[in-house]
């Protein structure tokens, strides 16, 4: 590999590459869009354009797409390439600010939630210069958002941009109270990603995982997690060489990737990136999982980023660390006495606040059919949304609440005992690994996220529930004649009215759903429960104050992703049912008969033979296959009943009531089997096999 200096950015049109290419007016106009939001007009966009189209082409490129983030939530590219033929029969290369600025795919064919008929198929790419442009597989990939004819959002970008600007007034608004005028506040993320690697062979053996992206089948291996050896663990070779890899093609990027390690199960792993601005990091975090499912295959391996792959074992999450920080300066840091710290505490106190009013939007902006099994299990927070604030920091929020004076305790320094071992500063708090939503020194870790999501939608909430909390700080304390005695006062008011949803204990223990109902928390457990959260009077206020999304924008995302819930469960119930009558049954017979001819050919032996054995596993092999046989009618009958209801609603909730239960009884019954069939005889790799490879 390349020195790592010269190899960072080096496919990226970054500031570095547009100081060195683009005049000085034009360089200074387009920092001033990126920067404070300048528009832009044409003749900077074609000057831009040229020069990036000449670097593209340097670097190997002939085509340009807009790269964009439709309602699926993936990414999207159409390539056009650079060529203008001429009337001599010679093509030229050209590269406008028009075709920069604006593109048009096809609206139509993807998911709009009834905002455009299949017949309307006009849309918008436009062109988004906060998030440099990069080259792809020699191609010059612009980061775009996507639009309707009519300018209705069709992405996850618009609504993240359009609340990043929400709550940067607001944060200005806070700010001013405190004689501040910052150019720019932004929120920022680091997106860690947690996914599996296993080997090509054994998946392309299981066709529910080609499908479904999860382990439909399977009993949990004969060792799992338990001995927690894997968590830090030496990384296998292959898996070493995959990130290794992985890393040099994310630094070509510009993509800050940081860390790498073995995660909690087998097989499972994490990359965690250095937090770069939030429309910055989704795209860079887009990208990264991309790069992880093609680049996987070069070393014969597939990257799962199922949040479920497997039962039994640790999930997938993908954690959003969220911040907000004025002119590069971070406002959630508490400093060394928090207490003390007004800003600080001004600013933590609007997100308890908009979490706490907001908690069923925050659960909505993680609901999916995938995420559904792994919430609550292992080491995924349950449904319940709540805060973690630490020790000391809650005990700053008591003493506000109870109008009391916190000292912080003295620096303490953890000494070891062994001479040769230096002596360190213990941090001020502990971390939950199980809270959903934690403070976690001078950033929010959202753990909720799963590993396939885009964190678009969560942090569009995010932004927007914190920039209501922070409008309404700014409207109380307007016009105050005592700032620090209005702030405080306000504070002490705000955090005694929202200090339920703060909680530092386990999330995951059977005390805490009891201890959340007495709060009047919401427990919103599945998609079906969560989704309906955003079409709440209250949500659709919400977003069309701070101008996010309009109520039509509200309503077909809530259609889209009530589809996509349904989609998705009749996909794998119809997987379940397809290789239960294809693999599972013949194997299961196919044995049977073995079985039995065992057992005859004994008798023809000597009928003295003892049998009893090979009878009870006969016994036990026909009665599974009738057991089976039964679980399936009933899941295609589900099947058959769910896909004909027309409310979207009730449709998502009669796939999650009698489809999903019927797909875990066939489960169940085939897994039952899979401990008494033949290694041999068994038609698919088996949790012991796929999760322990060299």
């Amino acid at each position: 590999m390349a020195h790592i200096n010269e190899l960072y950015g080096s496919l990226v049109f970054n500031d570095h590459v547009m100081q060195e290419r683009l005049p000085k007016m034009i360089y200074k106009t387009l920092s001033q869009t990126i920067k404070v939001g300048k528009p832009l007009d044409l003749d900077v966009a074609n000057a831009v354009a040229h020069a990036m189209k000449e670097w593209a082409i340097e670097l190997g490129a002939t085509h340009y797409t807009h790269w964009f983030q439709p309602l699926t939530g993936i990414t999207s590219e159409k390539h056009d390439s650079f060529i203008t033929p001429q009337a001599d029969g010679r093509a030229l290369m050209s590269f406008s600010g028009r075709e920069l600025i604006k593109g048009e795919p096809d609206a139509s064919s993807f998911p709009s939630g009834g905002l455009r008929a299949s017949f309307e198929a006009r849309g918008y790419t436009t062109w988004d210069p906060t998030s440099y442009a990069f080259i792809k597989d020699n191609v010059l990939c612009i980061p775009t958002a996507f639009v309707s004819y009519g300018g209705e959002a069709l992405d996850k970008k618009t609504p993240l941009l359009r609340s990043m600007d929400a709550i940067d007034r607001e944060a200005k608004r806070v700010l001013a109270l405190f004689g501040k005028t910052p150019a720019k506040t932004s929120t920022t993320v680091g997106a860690e990603q947690e996914y599996f690697l296993i080997k090509e062979e054994d998946y392309s053996e299981r066709l529910d995982l080609i499908l479904t992206g999860r382990t439909l089948f399977g009993t949990a291996p004969c060792k799992g997690q338990e001995l927690e050896e894997h968590y830090f663990g030496a990384i296998r070779p292959t898996v070493n060489r995959f990130m290794e890899e992985l890393d040099g093609e994310l630094w070509k990027l510009g993509i800050p990737a940081k860390t790498k390690h073995n995660e909690v199960a087998p097989s499972q792993h994490e990359l965690a990136p250095i937090y770069e601005t939030t429309n910055i990091a989704i795209d860079a975090n887009l990208i990264t999982m991309e790069l992880m499912r093609k680049l996987a295959s070069r070393h014969g391996l597939v990257c799962l980023q199922h949040e479920k792959p497997f039962i039994g074992v640790n999930g997938n999450g993908k954690h959003n660390n969220w911040s907000i920080n004025a002119d590069g300066v971070n406002l959630l840091d508490p400093g060394s006495t928090p207490f003390d710290n007004l800003q600080f505490l001004v600013f933590l106190t609007a997100v308890i606040k908009a979490v706490d009013e907001y908690q069923g939007l925050l659960r909505m902006s993680v609901a999916s059919d995938s995420n559904d099994h792994r919430l609550g299990a292992c080491e995924a927070p349950p449904a319940i949304i709540s805060i973690y604030l630490g020790d000391e920091l809650e005990a700053v929020v008591r003493a506000i609440i109870n109008s009391e004076h916190y000292s912080s305790g003295n620096e303490r320094i953890m000494n070891l005992g062994v001479p040769t071992l230096p002596t360190f500063i213990k941090d001020n708090t502990d971390r939950n690994r199980t809270s959903p939503f934690a403070f976690t020194g001078n950033k929010f870790e959202f753990r909720m996220p799963g590993a396939q999501a885009n964190l678009s939608d969560a942090n569009t909430v995010i932004n927007t529930i914190v920039a209501k909390a922070l409008a309404d700080f700014a409207d109380a304390l307007k016009g105050s004649t005592n700032f620090a005695q209005d702030a405080k006062a306000y504070m002490r008011q705000t955090l005694t009215d929202h200090q339920r949803i703060i909680f530092n204990g386990d999330n995951l223990s059977k005390e805490w759903p009891i201890e959340a109902e007495k709060r009047s928390l919401l427990n919103l457990k599945s998609t079906p429960e969560a989704l309906p959260q955003i079409i709440e009077p209250k949500s659709i206020e919400l977003f069309e104050r701070f101008g996010v999304l309009s109520r039509v924008e509200i309503e077909s995302r809530y259609e889209v992703k009530l589809e996509n819930y349904s989609k998705k469960v009749n996909i794998e119930g119809l997987v379940t049912a397809r290789m239960t009558r294809a693999r599972f049954v013949p194997a299961i017979a196919e044995y049977s008969t073995v079985i039995a001819n065992s057992i005859a050919s004994k008798k023809e032996v000597s009928a003295t033979l003892n049998t009893a054995a090979e009878e009870k596993l006969l016994e036990q092999l026909s009665a599974g296959m009738n057991t089976i046989s039964a679980c399936v009618e009933t899941l295609e009958d589900a099947l058959e009943h769910a896909s004909s209801i027309e409310d979207s609603l009730a449709n998502a909730c009669a796939y999650r009531n009698e489809v999903l239960p019927a797909m875990d009884a066939v489960r169940t019954a085939v897994d039952e089997m899979e401990i008494l069939v033949g290694h041999e005889y068994w038609p698919v790799p088996t949790y012991n096999h796929i999760l322990f490879y060299t």
